[in-house]
């Protein structure tokens, strides 16, 4: 019985290492995707961020599980350089707002904020989408729990809200619990 040529490998033995490489790089390219950050985006201008924006949809949080619908949230520049934040909401039984505090994480040309009700705690608060006008925003944080999408009307044209979708599936936003929140009128 002859020797196997030892020299040249099966063609089969061949393929192998092509395959493993392969999946290889498939595997570490989903890998670095799941683990990309958050992006806030690169520049806000707070004098036309501030004011009064209606939420348009969220992600279900503990602390608005009163919230039937009518969600706003103000935003007014302080004499100290931070933002006085003021959360409004409709329940069953009338409204309920919170009131908070709001500061600019340096070096991040105002996308990326800390946002605080109760001292000492204070939570990240992310423009992660913002239209070019200021007609809306989305808002994440880097844990990815939490959503909102705001505009500065009770009602956003569909083509709006899937532009804001779109973005927040390209920041690794999973979409499955997003829920729009009612607003008068609708």
């Amino acid at each position: 019985m002859p020797w196997p040529n030892m020299s040249r490998p099966s063609s089969r033995r061949r393929q192998l290492p092509v395959l493993l490489l392969i999946l290889a790089g498939l595997l570490l390219s989903g890998l670095a995707r799941a683990e990309q950050a958050v992006q806030s985006v690169a520049q806000v201008d707070l004098g036309r961020y501030v004011g009064l924006w209606y939420e348009i949809a969220n992600f279900p949080m503990f602390f608005q599980r009163k919230c039937v619908g009518d969600t706003t949230a103000e935003y007014a520049r302080r004499a100290d350089g931070a933002i006085a934040v003021r959360n409004r909401c409709r329940t069953e039984d009338g409204f309920i707002e919170a009131e908070g505090k709001a500061t600019v994480v340096p070096a991040t040309g105002n996308g990326q904020l800390k946002v605080s009700f109760f001292w000492p705690f204070s939570s990240d608060y992310w423009i992660i989408g913002l239209d070019a006008d200021y007609r809306w925003a989305l808002v994440g944080n880097p844990n990815r729990k939490y959503l909102w999408l705001l505009s500065r009307t009770p009602q956003l044209d569909e083509s709006e809200i899937q532009k804001a979708r779109e973005i927040a599936v390209r920041q690794g936003f999973d979409l499955a619990n997003l829920r729009l929140t009612p607003q008068a009128g609708q």
